[in-house]
């Protein structure tokens, strides 16, 4: 499934404006698991962005603060969600919610998410493939936070329901994965 992503009115991105799009592949279930392939793609050179470090991949903390790609998943229905966010230096985090920015704590993650970047010098993109539960209907929120070298940072989601970017916001969910 192929989404483009908009900018939140309130924080476009810096001039000659872009295209973010995402391409969701959803894989059949192998016993209880499921995956899913996320690619975010970005209409812009790569170094027109600020791009954390690349390290070693490790759970952090606070990645929207900087370029962040981010996926937020919950069972049709339900209020709970989980949180992944996906840095192009390879850092990632996942977060559980009973609802509406109700924080449970870090995901209990069993299989880290794969996490690749590549540079086709006049666009980029960043992949990330996550083990989910199988056999659920799933509502998925997509959304990207972009800072550009002169500090200008756009807010990027399927759906902007708010006065202000909000990706935790119900009306955020508006992809279906079954």
């Amino acid at each position: 499934m192929d989404f483009a992503l908009i900018p939140h009115p309130a924080t476009p991105p810096a001039k000659p404006a872009l295209k973010l799009w995402v391409r969701v592949d959803y894989s059949g279930a192998f016993g209880a698991t499921a995956t899913a392939n996320i690619w975010y793609g970005v209409g812009a050179p790569m170094d027109r962005f600020l791009i954390p470090q690349a390290d070693e991949p490790v759970r952090a903390d606070d990645l929207w603060r900087t370029t962040c790609f981010e996926a937020f998943l919950r069972r049709t229905g339900d209020d709970a969600y989980r949180e992944w966010n996906f840095a192009p230096s390879g850092s990632w985090a996942s977060y559980d919610f009973s609802g509406y920015r109700h924080s449970i704590g870090d995901a209990p993650v069993t299989a880290e998410p794969y996490l690749r970047t590549e540079d086709n010098l006049t666009w980029w993109g960043l992949g990330a493939t996550i083990a989910m539960e199988a056999g659920v209907q799933w509502e998925l929120g997509l959304s990207a936070v972009l800072e550009e070298a002169d500090g200008t940072k756009s807010y990027w989601a399927l759906a902007h329901p708010g006065e202000k970017p909000d990706f935790h916001h119900p009306g955020c969910f508006t992809a279906r994965l079954a």
